[in-house]
């Protein structure tokens, strides 16, 4: 059985940074960061604004944040989200902390993304709230 899901749509802008495996630490700030250090590579999820100069960023990611905690043996959360994704063609950059998950979406994919979730059966929260902010 598919878990139907709350989902809060993060009033922010995000973007996906790349910088070489041995580049040092950049400063960080904003209410939203993520990093990822491998052996070829150094990743960030940052707010917009919170880009390094000079690094490779896609840019114009918003954040889908999936209500936790989940529990580590809890299965098929994340599939919940991606699968009604996957079948509306919206790419998506998936962050995850120690209680939850968040799903990154381009921001002119959102309309599909939140039709294809709520298709789904799971509840968008905020579903207004980029929209509203990019009135203001």
């Amino acid at each position: 059985m598919t878990p139907r899901l709350t989902l809060s749509l993060l009033p922010l802008k995000l973007a996906v940074v790349q910088l070489p495996a041995d580049a040092p630490l950049p400063p960080l700030g904003g209410a939203f960061f993520s990093v990822t250090r491998t052996p070829d590579e150094l990743s960030l999820v940052c707010e917009d604004a919170h880009v390094p100069t000079g690094a490779r960023a896609e840019r114009g990611w918003i954040a889908l944040k999936l209500s936790g905690p989940f529990a580590f043996t809890q299965t098929g959360i994340l599939a919940a989200v991606l699968n009604p994704l996957r079948d509306a063609q919206v790419g998506i950059f998936a962050v995850s902390t120690f209680d939850t998950d968040f799903v990154l979406v381009k921001h002119e994919r959102r309309h599909a993304a939140l039709e294809a979730l709520k298709g789904a059966g799971h509840t968008i929260l905020d579903d207004g709230v980029l929209d509203a902010a990019e009135q203001e």
